[in-house]
């Protein structure tokens, strides 16, 4: 199967990360290997990487996280990359599929994500895989500040 969920930071999942990760963000670091320890060891936090079938090289990557509150088990999906030259050939859908079917598998209510709309094949993608477009607000506080109780 070209998607596997990935447990251990080997040195070929630290090479992937840090191959894929400027092709996500342009602000994002290289991580070391304890780093990605410390990622994979999060409970409910998921890892899931895709092998391109003739190469068996790793050339997409999505984290999901799961989290229970009042209303039920929840999903979240974050940080789909493909590489730039294995975009087009399915592994996006595969990876987001994947994820979608494991956290139905552990109860989740919904499967959330966002992106921006400049990105607008992986927008595509996202309805392909069955996501509707929500009317929402997203809002984002930058740093979080430790407020002292009286």
């Amino acid at each position: 199967m070209p998607v596997e969920l990935v447990n251990d930071a080997t040195p070929e999942v630290v090479e992937a990360i840090n191959t894929l990760l400027p092709q996500l963000s342009s602000s994002a670091s290289t991580l070391s290997e304890e780093e990605i320890d410390v990622f994979l060891s999060q409970d409910n936090v998921y890892l899931f990487m895709f092998r391109s079938e003739g190469t068996n090289e790793i050339t997409g990557m999505l984290s999901l996280a799961t989290f229970r509150i009042p209303t039920g088990l929840r999903a979240w999906i974050e940080d789909v990359v493909v590489s730039t030259a294995a975009r087009g050939q399915g592994a996006g859908k595969a990876l987001v599929d994947e994820a979608v079917a494991f956290a139905g598998k552990m109860g989740a209510k919904s499967v959330d994500l966002t992106s921006r709309p400049n990105r607008e094949s992986a927008n595509r993608l996202y309805v392909r895989c069955g996501f509707d477009k929500r009317e929402t607000n997203v809002y984002r506080y930058k740093e979080a500040q430790v407020i002292d109780s009286i």
